[in-house]
């Protein structure tokens, strides 16, 4: 960084996973913000509350409060505050509902700096067509899918329960797994 951390553009990091958010937050820092991390909406907002952030990076699931609770209270903060929403778990709803709350861009995991600072130069429109790639819903369904069969130990019967899916479905599904795309 090549000023002093008042004269970086302020950004609040809020993703409850750590190891993530450091590794985030060292790439950011060198390309010149002041980064704050918070892992979790209720350890973000007296943050933002405090220090109005110019810039925030938001994880859409976390425990406790979802990310969209703390657009929100950011846009109320300073509806300047340019917002990029980061999921693992994308869905066209949760995107348009991110975007009409005043996110920037929303992002699925993985991101990288270089990506989320290019969103925060992209301009809202909610009544933007989003983007989507099939085999990336598809690679990101498969991820699901395995993050819940590791919560339930392998179990398929209780993943297909957890999925409100039928086992048979879950069997074929996790019999042919996505394409990989590098």
């Amino acid at each position: 960084m090549t000023g002093s951390r008042e004269e970086s553009a302020s950004l609040l990091l809020v993703d409850d996973d750590a190891t993530f958010c450091r590794v985030l937050s060292a790439a950011l820092e060198k390309r010149g913000f002041a980064v704050t991390v918070a892992h979790s909406v209720e350890q973000a907002i007296p943050l933002a509350e405090s220090n109005p952030p110019e810039f925030a990076v938001v994880d859409l699931k976390m425990g406790g409060a979802p990310g969209l609770v703390l657009i929100k209270v950011l846009h109320e903060l300073d509806p300047n505050t340019r917002v990029v929403v980061l999921t693992g778990y994308a869905s066209i709803a949760t995107a348009v509902e991110a975007i009409k709350l005043g996110a920037a861009q929303y992002l699925s995991k993985p991101a990288n700096a270089d990506e989320i600072v290019a969103a925060f130069n992209h301009a809202p429109d909610s009544n933007a067509p989003l983007r989507t790639q099939p085999a990336q819903i598809e690679r990101l369904e498969w991820e699901h899918i395995q993050r819940v069969l590791r919560e339930h130990d392998g179990n398929i019967s209780a993943t297909a329960r957890a999925l409100n899916m039928h086992r048979r479905t879950l069997q074929r599904k996790l019999a042919k797994p996505p394409l990989r795309i590098d």
